[in-house]
């Protein structure tokens, strides 16, 4: 794990939020990654509970510019909470996930593809008629159990908990995180 990267994507996060109260940003260091294209989800927490959680889960744009529009964006405009609040920063932890490229899974059905999953390893992408939905692997947390964790991965996705057709289609894909200290 490069921990250099990790540094300079959380205090990239965390000034983009910050930047948006007009909070005078921390130097940020540099690191050749940030150059090249990323793909990153941002979450926040406040006391261990989700407080924002937004990402890309293909690399478009530089790394850098990946992790602050998607700290912004879980900070402002995650439509399950309202807008951050300055007073609220000081006590909301910063989470950056590096995504690597999502492959497809093959499977022959639905339990063919749960025996598949890697309960706290694989971030799923779960795909079907033009909606879909995801989950980084730290949800296999929450939802230990891969019929829990992918009942859930399909409501999020717009489905029933018992939905199932031969037009599913799933990708995995794996993280690197690092997360601010607790006392942030």
């Amino acid at each position: 794990m490069d921990n250099a990267l990790g540094l300079a994507l959380l205090i990239r996060a965390r000034n983009a939020i910050a930047g948006e109260f007009g909070i005078a940003p921390q130097p940020e260091p540099d690191h050749p990654a940030l150059h090249e294209p990323g793909a990153t989800f941002v979450t926040l927490t406040q006391n261990g509970q989700l407080r924002g959680c937004i990402g890309s889960l293909e690399a478009h744009r530089p790394l850098a510019a990946d992790a602050t529009a998607n700290a912004r964006f879980a900070a402002f405009h995650d439509p399950r909470f309202p807008p951050l609040t300055e007073i609220e920063l000081a006590r909301t932890r910063v989470e950056v996930s590096l995504l690597t490229p999502a492959v497809p899974m093959i499977f022959s059905d639905e339990a063919d593809a749960l025996r598949q999953m890697q309960p706290g390893i694989d971030g799923m992408i779960f795909e079907c008629y033009g909606r879909r939905g995801t989950f980084l692997p730290q949800v296999w947390e929450s939802l230990p159990d891969p019929c829990q964790f992918f009942s859930h991965l399909k409501q999020k996705a717009g489905f029933s908990p018992d939905f199932w057709s031969p037009d599913v289609k799933l990708y995995r894909y794996e993280v690197q995180k690092w997360q601010e200290p607790e006392n942030n």
